[in-house]
């Protein structure tokens, strides 16, 4: 069973995403509201895969994403983006993020694209 933190700013996108792992048979570790906070509970969880939002408060989830690959390089991390930032999503990608998620998303994708990792 996959081990995932959930990074997003939106409690009920957090809700959403984690109902749809664990009726998958993910272990969702953590939650986490922004990038500070996703660093810092990598660190503490050591999750298998990390979802990350990427517009958040305090620290965007582009910057988190380079704060952890910093911590561990081979961290998996899923970039989760709404529609209109491709720009971000690129960025992202080249900095090491294994893949990502257009909002709004559709549960056999998420699953599909975690299930690779």
């Amino acid at each position: 069973m996959k081990r995932i933190l959930v990074v997003d700013d939106a409690a009920f996108m957090r809700l959403s995403l984690k109902t749809i792992l664990q009726r998958n048979g993910f272990e969702v570790v953590g939650e986490a509201s922004n990038g500070l906070e996703a660093i810092s509970m990598y660190s503490v969880l050591k999750p298998d895969i990390v979802t990350m939002d990427i517009t958040m408060p305090e620290m965007d989830g582009v910057e988190a994403l380079t704060e952890i690959k910093k911590q561990d390089p081979s961290a998996k991390v899923v970039m989760i983006s709404a529609l209109g930032q491709e720009s971000w999503v690129r960025r992202a990608i080249m900095l090491g993020a294994k893949g990502f998620v257009v909002k709004p998303y559709k549960e056999e994708y998420v699953i599909q694209t975690l299930s690779k990792l």
